[in-house]
């Protein structure tokens, strides 16, 4: 299967566009925002400073020793039942899903390294580490409810929680290493892909809560249920088509560099020492409309984009790439510090056959603080079948993943001394087998400029009661959408196409509610010529 990708866009020297709204970013969230903004009427430019669309989502396509081709899914790939605003929109866009394979015996290796077979959706622990960890899953699942998804920096014991590293909160619970190890997996390397003593109990909380509960987090039936046959980037793909079926635009290749946003506040400048006037202290009307313009570099020429408005849809750890004009007020110049990506590889295994199928194992394996802590059966859904017909791809692959620490250590390492130690780690789980796939790839987002890092941003210990207030709320005519600042799907495509919808009905309202005086000029002449993707 062929890596998916938008049609390439013509890019033009020196261009100039007036539109109602501009939309930087052509993931999950800024797709939905200018699909619902283009639904509703608006003209609508879409900025990407990537070559595709998809933004954590991306379908690959990796080299087999004989030189076939394999899909892989280098992104975000599941989604979950909770997950029902993407699902609603798989199905509008015509596309299908398929399960994850999950027949056979699970595997566990416990602490010693023993291994372990079992099936159901209980670890074969001894009787005092399961009553640990149903406890500790009990106490999360408490803590989630009374929190919440929306606003969990309102809560009332948000700065308690927030102030203790989960790793501290864990242990003050249990005294069960084996417990501990087991239910970090489903924050830490799992989700937030940081150590467990880098974030806070807050932040543990709100993953739970935007899964619907600790319970849900942990259950990997639940949590990693279907895949979109085609990829999961295919859901972008389809929204660009549409959006451009509606007369929206979207650039690639071009990156944002600027952003004009307000006009300063004179009574903040200071002669005397060379300080010019800005908004330090913020400024009125958030969230109304106003005028924007968004300064970005295309392969052969600047672009300018002027707008009422503008969603910013790109995660929170790149908002310093862009230069705002003003600059931003000094709440989120401090809050926008201490908000990080994680770290973490994913790795693609594929094999002739899914080979632990025949003995009998579903590819499913956990191990809590191990290099590779969980590996799951990722073969392919596609036109595998007769005359392209949809079927099971006949090769197999396996999907593993290195969080945080062990990431940095295997990046640090030589390429085939880390490829021999991520599949001796994977082999333990599944035997001798494993360590002789046809093909192999690791998933390297830190690299990648326009993400770096993976799975989604999160605050350093103690800022999300401290800031979160502010990640959902516009600067002024600028509103902000993506995965990272969600509620309900935080970390999920799910979380990126409800805030890419709730920013474009905001949009909405904030243009309804003024009374323009004269219609937008169109685009300059020859412009409308323009191919876009």
């Amino acid at each position: 299967m062929a890596t998916t990708a938008a049609p390439a866009a013509e890019t033009a020297t020196d261009v100039t566009e007036i539109t109602d709204v501009v939309v930087i970013g052509a993931g999950p969230a800024g797709l939905t925002a200018a699909y619902t903004l283009a639904k509703a009427g608006r003209r609508v430019t879409v900025i990407e400073a990537r070559n595709r669309v998809g933004g954590r989502t991306w379908n690959g396509t990796v080299l087999d020793d004989r030189g076939r081709e394999h899909f892989i899914e280098i992104g975000g790939q599941w989604i979950s039942p909770d997950q029902t605003r993407l699902s609603a929109l798989v199905d509008e866009l015509g596309l299908e899903t398929f399960p994850r394979y999950r027949d056979g015996q699970s595997v566990y290796i416990s602490p010693d390294g023993t291994r372990h077979t079992y099936t159901g959706d209980r670890l074969p622990v001894s009787d005092h580490t399961r009553e640990e960890t149903e406890k500790l899953i009990a106490l999360m699942d408490d803590l989630a409810e009374e929190v919440g998804a929306e606003t969990p920096w309102a809560a009332a014991r948000a700065e308690e929680l927030d102030t203790v590293a989960f790793r501290t909160w864990l242990h003050r619970h249990s005294d069960d290493r084996e417990a501990i190890d087991n239910v970090s997996i489903y924050v830490a390397s799992g989700m937030l892909t940081k150590p467990s003593y880098a974030f806070s109990t807050l932040q543990a909380v709100l993953m739970a809560a935007s899964a619907g509960s600790f319970s849900n987090l942990v259950d990997e039936n639940f949590i990693l249920d279907r895949r979109v046959i085609g990829g999961m980037q295919t859901v972008s793909v389809r929204l660009a088509e549409k959006i451009r079926e509606l007369g929206g635009r979207i650039l690639l290749e071009t990156p944002a560099h600027q952003i004009d946003w307000h006009d300063v506040d004179p009574d903040t400048a200071d002669p005397l020492n060379g300080i010019p006037a800005d908004v330090r202290d913020g400024v009125s009307g958030n969230g109304s409309s106003g005028s924007v313009t968004v300064h970005a570099t295309g392969p052969d020429g600047e672009v300018t984009v002027h707008a009422t408005d503008a969603v910013l849809a790109v995660p929170p750890n790149l908002y310093n790439r862009i230069r705002f004009v003003p600059p931003l007020p000094r709440e989120q110049h401090i809050a926008h510090q201490h908000i990080s990506m994680g770290l973490v590889i994913k790795v693609h295994a594929v094999y002739d056959t899914p080979f632990w199928r025949e003995a009998g194992l579903s590819g499913t394996a956990f191990g809590g603080g191990r290099l590779v802590q969980e590996v799951y059966d990722n073969t392919n859904y596609g036109p595998y079948g007769p005359d392209g017909t949809t079927a099971e791809d006949p090769f197999g692959t396996l999907v593993g993943f290195v969080s945080d620490v062990n990431a940095e250590q295997m990046w640090a390492l030589p390429e085939e001394e880390r490829r021999h130690r991520i599949l001796s780690a994977m082999a333990e789980y599944l035997g001798p087998q494993t360590m002789e796939p046809v093909a192999f790839y690791l998933s390297d987002m830190a690299a990648e400029e326009w993400t770096r890092g993976a799975y989604a941003t999160s605050y350093d210990l103690g800022g999300l009661h401290r800031w979160g207030h502010l990640q959902n709320r516009p600067t002024g005519p600028v509103h902000y959408a993506c995965s990272d600042i969600a509620a309900e799907g935080y970390q999920h495509v799910d979380g990126a196409v409800r805030q890419g919808e709730a920013a474009a009905l905001a949009v909405l309202a904030a243009q309804d509610a003024v009374q323009h005086t004269g219609q937008h000029a169109g685009l300059h002449a020859g412009q409308g010529d323009r191919q876009y993707s």
